[in-house]
């Protein structure tokens, strides 16, 4: 498997990176599919080089890019999702998820080369196998509102109901605190996490009917265990909740693969303005640019 700086090395070599570093991305897309003979199509963020881009969290575009991966796949062979993404909108994720499992008759499996995040994470739940490697994590699925965890919030006003009837002279300082939400939120918080939970309930159970759900939400989905909505959950943690985690490195031909294809799109985020790419393994291509400032 060549390293970062050996890809980087290579495709530097020509007078046209961009077109090299396409060859390569093409190379190991075929070479994961010459093992697994499944469809491959990796959905890659640029949000760890570009955190402020448009469109690296998932949204409703991102239908339109599947709709351009998913054209001309043999839909009887299945679908392998590499999944490199820090979340994003449910609605859309509940979307796309309801999509690919339609189109593949469940047949998904993900693939985590380094990480998958939030709705991310519930994406790769909805997978009847996330195969992970040692350096693999998912995260909570906690929702979030403006940056803020819900779960965080309906704690806080929780704790300022208990505190104001103990002691009503600290009214005031949780009056200050509790004006900053708008008249719904605390609803909209709790909706909402009532969402991710049934959705993650839903396609959990459709991927492996004997898993013990409440496990698997007690770590991801409950924010006083997993504390932040960043926390990266490795491996092994995941392992701990039942879910069906596949070793990356039971196949160091694939592990290879899939990492030197990792490399390659970390590469493209950080030399080209490039937000989100998804592709598959037959050149089908959506790629999102932004303008730089």
């Amino acid at each position: 498997m060549p390293s970062w700086s050996e890809i980087l090395t290579q495709v530097d070599l020509y007078s046209n990176p961009g077109v090299e570093l396409d060859k390569k991305r093409v190379e190991y897309i075929n070479k994961i599919y010459s093992i697994t003979n499944r469809n491959i199509i990796a959905y890659y963020s640029g949000w760890l080089k570009k955190p402020d881009a448009p469109h690296v969290s998932i949204d409703d575009q991102d239908k339109n890019a599947f709709m351009t991966a998913v054209h001309r796949l043999d839909k009887d062979k299945g679908l392998d999702l590499v999944l490199h993404t820090p979340g994003g909108d449910i609605a859309a994720t509940e979307s796309i998820v309801a999509y690919l499992k339609s189109i593949f008759k469940g047949d998904i499996r993900a693939i985590i080369p380094q990480i998958s995040m939030s709705a991310g994470t519930m994406m790769a739940m909805s997978c009847k196998e996330i195969i992970m490697g040692e350096q693999s994590s998912l995260g909570p699925i906690d929702p979030q509102m403006g940056g803020v965890a819900c779960q965080a919030v309906i704690d806080e006003f929780q704790k300022a109901v208990r505190e104001v009837a103990a002691n009503p002279a600290s009214l005031g300082l949780w009056q200050t605190i509790i004006s900053k939400y708008h008249p719904t939120f605390l609803t909209a918080c709790e909706n909402a996490i009532n969402w991710s939970g049934e959705l993650a309930e839903q396609w959990l159970q459709e991927a492996n009917p004997n898993i013990d759900v409440q496990k698997v939400k007690d770590v991801f989905l409950n924010h006083k265990n997993s504390y932040s909505h960043s926390r990266h959950l490795s491996k092994q943690d995941c392992k701990a909740t039942g879910l069906n985690i596949v070793d990356l490195e039971a196949n160091p031909e694939l592990q290879d693969a899939v990492l030197s294809l990792h490399h390659c799109y970390m590469i493209l985020f950080d030399k080209f303005p490039i937000s989100k790419i998804v592709e598959n393994h037959i050149g089908g291509r959506y790629i999102q640019n932004y303008a730089i400032r």
